[in-house]
């Protein structure tokens, strides 16, 4: 005898949270997420489908994988992975559930999605996020970008895009950011990191250059 599943009919297509890291094209052009377990090697838009990772051939999600778009239904719960070391740097993704579904106990696994909103964390110095700055490692024609204050990725000479500007390039979605628990930085804190990166930049050179006057000498 086949299994069958129960069918649900909504009035509206389901909600669910997920956690994601925010990606930008390796030119710049445009945003997305990429998972941050199994589907982590493909990044996806704001309205994308959900592929096998495995690279079978069939419809996602199937009864007899793993594949698929994954959300929890609640906020909450999806907001405490990001407590774990290994997804401090993530996001809190609203999303609309699409297309064919699977219900589980703690959420879905689904064909299809359109994300709503970000919910961005403070960096990590504690101060509210302004933009997105290079989270220093991404994966082949995707970097990584993470939560910054606007002085903390400055001062090390990260690249970043504004809020705005993301959402602007992955379409429409709109970012939400939490408050941090220090003050932002002042403009002037901001220009003597930038200065101190230049004057250890320098400084490094000048290393560098001693190191080859004292190799001659020997």
């Amino acid at each position: 005898m086949r299994l069958r599943l129960p069918q649900e009919r909504p009035a509206a297509p389901p909600t669910g949270y997920k956690i994601a890291y925010p990606v930008l094209s390796h030119d710049g052009t445009r945003a997305g997420f990429t998972g941050v377990s199994l589907g982590g090697g493909s990044p996806y838009g704001v309205l994308d489908d959900a592929r096998c990772a495995y690279g079978r051939r069939h419809r996602s999600p199937a009864r007899f994988c793993d594949c698929g778009f994954h959300c929890l239904h609640s906020p909450a719960e999806a907001l405490g992975l990001t407590c774990t070391g290994a997804h401090r740097r993530a996001v809190m993704l609203e999303v609309t559930v699409l297309g064919a579904y699977i219900r589980y106990e703690r959420g879905m696994r689904y064909a299809r999605q359109r994300v709503r909103t970000v919910r961005v964390g403070p960096c990590g110095c504690g101060r509210t996020a302004t933009r997105f700055s290079d989270a220093g490692w991404g994966r082949p024609g995707w970097w990584t970008v993470a939560a910054d204050c606007g002085g903390c990725g400055a001062g090390l000479g990260r690249p970043g895009v504004t809020f705005a500007e993301f959402a602007e390039r992955a379409g429409s979605v709109t970012v939400v950011t939490e408050p941090g628990g220090r003050s932002a930085a002042p403009a002037s804190v901001t220009e003597l990191m930038a200065e101190a990166a230049m004057l250890q930049a320098r400084l490094d050179w000048f290393q560098g250059r001693l190191a080859r006057v004292e190799g001659w000498g020997d």
